[in-house]
């Protein structure tokens, strides 16, 4: 069996693709009309063929608070990608290394959901 995608219901899709692209380093792979106030965008990382797929409908009225996601992604330099996102202004949270070979921080994305950066 193949893994395929993660679905995310967004609030604002082109808010949430242009996180995507510019905080994760994902690229707009496909987006299209999925029926009547629905769209759809699917965001994919280089050299893998995993997606994260955005679902945007009209009636959606937010993330419920006691859904548990988290997405991650690896940074090469996790010192540097901290510092990138403060200056954008992003809050992160501390960083946290639970062994001596991985170490990692949490920033929100636009609808709250926890984007995790390992670097390993």
């Amino acid at each position: 069996m193949k893994y395929l995608w993660t679905t995310m219901h967004v609030k604002n899709l082109e808010e949430s693709i242009a996180f995507y692209e510019e905080v994760v380093g994902l690229k707009l792979e496909h987006r299209f009309p999925a029926g009547p106030g629905t769209e759809i965008a699917f965001m994919k990382s280089e050299g893998t063929e995993t997606k994260v797929e955005l679902l945007c409908r009209a009636d959606f009225d937010g993330r419920r608070e006691d859904a548990a996601l988290s997405l991650g992604f690896e940074t090469k330099d996790l010192d540097g990608k901290m510092a990138e996102l403060k200056a954008k202004g992003y809050a992160v949270s501390d960083v946290i290394s639970p062994n001596p070979k991985s170490r990692f921080f949490f920033v929100k994305d636009p609808n709250g959901i926890d984007i995790q950066f390992v670097e390993e």
